[in-house]
């Protein structure tokens, strides 16, 4: 998805997961996998947006929501890009979180109760 690129997403407005998780996932997901490496450049918000006919908040809250899990830079004018700098580790551990949430999905259990259940296998292993 580097600048002119297609579109790599796609965006079902009859699912029950809301357009901009949709977004933010499917882009995690090119990012984690490495479809999306590093220094690609993303399209605007407002292109995206145009893209998938979705509202520029909607596209703007996916990039905030990665820009702040570390995934995503904004460089100013410049535009938005897959961050550097991410570890093996952290790599690997997002790739697993991308394949649960999946799983979970598939499962029909909702998010909340997914997160929920990673918290509790967490802080239960902070008591090992």
């Amino acid at each position: 998805m580097t600048e002119g690129a297609q579109v790599l997403i796609s965006v079902d407005l009859d699912s029950p997961v809301p357009p901009y998780e949709q977004v933010r996932g499917q882009l995690a997901e090119l990012i984690g996998d490495g479809r999306l490496p590093v220094g690609s450049r993303l399209p605007t918000v407002r292109q995206l947006a145009a893209d998938l006919r979705l509202a520029a908040n909607t596209v703007a809250r996916a990039y905030r929501e990665l820009e702040t899990a570390g995934l995503l830079e904004t460089r100013g004018r410049n535009g938005t890009f897959v961050a550097p700098g991410r570890d093996d580790a952290v790599d690997r551990l997002h790739r697993a979180a991308v394949e649960y949430a999946a799983e979970a999905r598939r499962l029909g259990v909702s998010p909340d109760r997914a997160v929920a259940l990673v918290r509790a296998a967490v802080d239960a292993t902070r008591h090992d």
